[in-house]
């Protein structure tokens, strides 16, 4: 593997962690959204919270899995840009 090959894949594994956590983020920030108002009585709100439909815990739970996997992504292709440095560095060393 050519080293210029690995810096870029570690930098796609980032940008691609980046927008996968961006996504996941907005469908948490939408489930949010969804809550009845603060002016809405206990009583309804209440009821709201009980008539929870499961597939949005299931999607948020599923965001937040998501999040998290965004967030190993971007730590396995930070280590890849940093063992492509190293390796840059060792063979500039190794030639000058």
């Amino acid at each position: 593997m050519q080293i210029s090959s690995s810096l870029t894949a570690g930098l796609s594994a980032i940008q691609a962690a980046s927008t996968r956590f961006d996504n996941a983020a907005a469908k948490v920030a939408g489930v949010a959204n969804d809550s009845p108002a603060l002016t809405q009585s206990t009583g309804y709100q209440a009821q709201r919270l009980n008539a929870v439909d499961a597939s949005q815990q299931t999607d948020l739970a599923a965001a937040t899995v998501q999040m998290t996997q965004a967030a190993l992504q971007v730590e396995a292709g930070a280590k890849v840009e940093k063992a492509s440095d190293r390796a840059l560095g060792t063979m500039i060393d190794t030639y000058a």
